[in-house]
C-alpha cells in the first residue's frame, strides 16, 4: 500500500487529521466506498498514534470516530465501516493472549494493523463476488432499469456483458435513470452520475437508454427488473440510497416488477429508521419560503461571520432517501443473496 505509506510519512510532520485523511482517500481512489475509506483512515490513525495501552487506543478510536461522523454531512455510509472496525478492535483486544505474550501491546497493535489492511483489501474485492452471485439474475432478453453511480451495480452489469462469447453473447438491455441534480446545482459542466457506467456498457455492446427521473413510471413497463445500489443497508432490511430510489421502489412494487439491491456487506449499518424523516442527517429537500423569508435569509447570510459554527447540511445533489424492506425483493451481497429479513442476522456476525 504505497499510498498508505506516503500518507503516513506526511502525517508524521503534523497532527493527524482524520477528516482530511478520509476525504483525501475518497478523492484519490474512485473505487473506494465510504465505509472502507473510514476503516482505512482509522488504520492510518493507529499507525500514527503514540498510544501504548489498550485503554488509550480505544479512547482515541472513540473520539476520532465521533469527530469524523460529526464532520461529514452524511455519515450513514461511513458509520458502517467505523462500527465494524470498532467491533473488530474490541473483540481482538479481549483476547490478547492469543496474539502474543500477555500484556505485549506491541504484538496486539501489529496484529490490528495487519488485519485491518487485510480487511480493506478483501472489502475492495467484494463487488466482484457480488457480480458472481448476481450474474444469474440477468437473463437473455431481459431489460434492467437502474440508477445512480453504484460501483457494485456497474461491476454486476459489466460482468454479465463479459460472459463467454464477448459482445456477441450480450442479450440484455439497460434503462439508466440519470439524475437532474447536476443541472439544478448550477454546474452545467458536471455530467450526471452513472454516465461512466453507461459508456462502459455501450462499449461492451450493451444497448443502453438514458432517461430522466420523470420518465421512470413510463419506462418501467419495458423493464423486467430493477437493480439499484445502496449507501447503507439498515437493520430492518431497508436501504439508504440516492434520492429517487424510494420512488422507483414504489413504482416497481405497484406494477409487480422485482426490485433487487446490490450492496457490499460492509455497508450493513446498525440503524433502524422508521421512515423518510427518521434518518440521522440534515438535508433540506423541502424548503418552504416566502419572498420575505428569502430576503431575511439573504440578509442573515451576509451578516454571518466565517467563524460562526453552522450545522453541516447535506447538499441537494447528495441527498438520500430510505427504501423500506417491503419494497425489496432481495439483496445481492458478497455473502450471498439475502432476503431483507436476514439482514439483522448478518449484522451480528464479525467479518474479520
Amino acid at each position: 500500500m504505497a499510498s498508505t505509506t506516503e500518507s503516513a510519512a506526511a502525517a508524521s510532520a503534523k497532527p493527524f487529521d482524520i477528516v482530511a485523511t478520509y476525504n483525501e482517500l475518497l478523492r484519490s481512489d474512485p473505487d473506494l466506498t465510504m465505509p472502507i475509506a473510514a476503516i482505512e483512515a482509522l488504520v492510518l490513525l493507529l499507525t500514527q498514534s503514540a498510544s501504548s495501552t489498550i485503554s488509550e487506543t480505544l479512547d482515541l478510536l472513540e473520539k476520532s470516530t465521533a469527530h469524523l461522523k460529526k464532520s461529514i454531512p452524511n455519515p450513514i455510509g461511513l458509520s458502517a465501516g467505523t462500527d465494524l472496525f470498532q467491533r473488530y478492535l474490541i473483540t481482538t483486544l479481549q483476547r490478547p493472549g492469543q496474539l502474543g505474550p500477555a500484556g505485549d501491546f506491541k504484538a496486539i497493535r501489529t496484529h490490528l494493523l495487519s488485519n485491518g489492511r487485510l480487511f480493506i483489501r478483501r472489502a475492495k474485492e467484494s463487488r466482484y463476488k457480488i457480480a458472481d452471485f448476481g450474474r444469474g439474475f440477468i437473463r437473455d432478453g431481459s431489460t434492467i432499469l437502474t440508477n445512480g453511480g453504484s460501483r457494485a451495480v456497474s461491476a454486476l452489469l459489466q460482468k454479465a456483458a463479459d460472459e463467454e462469447g464477448g459482445p456477441s453473447a450480450v442479450r440484455f438491455r439497460v434503462i439508466y435513470v440519470l439524475s437532474s441534480t447536476a443541472t439544478t446545482s448550477g454546474d452545467s459542466s458536471e455530467e450526471p452520475e452513472g454516465m461512466e457506467t453507461v459508456r462502459a456498457l455501450r462499449e461492451k455492446g450493451v444497448p443502453v437508454s438514458t432517461i430522466p427521473e420523470s420518465a421512470v413510471a413510463y419506462s418501467l413497463g419495458k423493464a423486467d427488473m430493477v437493480i439499484v445500489g445502496a449507501e447503507g443497508v439498515v437493520e430492518n432490511g431497508g436501504i439508504v440510497s440516492r434520492m429517487g430510489t424510494y420512488q422507483i421502489g414504489l413504482l416497481a412494487k405497484a406494477i409487480g416488477k422485482p426490485f433487487y439491491v446490490v450492496a457490499e456487506s460492509h455497508k450493513f449499518v446498525r440503524l433502524y429508521p422508521l421512515g423518510q424523516y427518521d434518518l440521522p442527517i440534515e438535508q433540506r429537500v423541502l424548503d418552504f419560503k416566502s419572498e420575505e423569508d428569502i430576503a431575511e435569509s439573504t440578509q442573515q447570510s451576509s451578516e454571518t461571520t466565517t467563524n460562526e459554527e453552522r450545522p453541516i447540511e447535506l447538499p441537494l445533489s447528495a441527498s438520500v432517501d430510505f427504501t423500506p424492506p417491503h419494497l425489496i425483493s432481495a439483496l445481492i451481497t458478497d455473502s450471498g443473496v439475502l432476503t431483507p429479513s436476514a439482514v439483522s442476522e448478518e449484522l451480528i456476525k464479525i467479518w474479520f
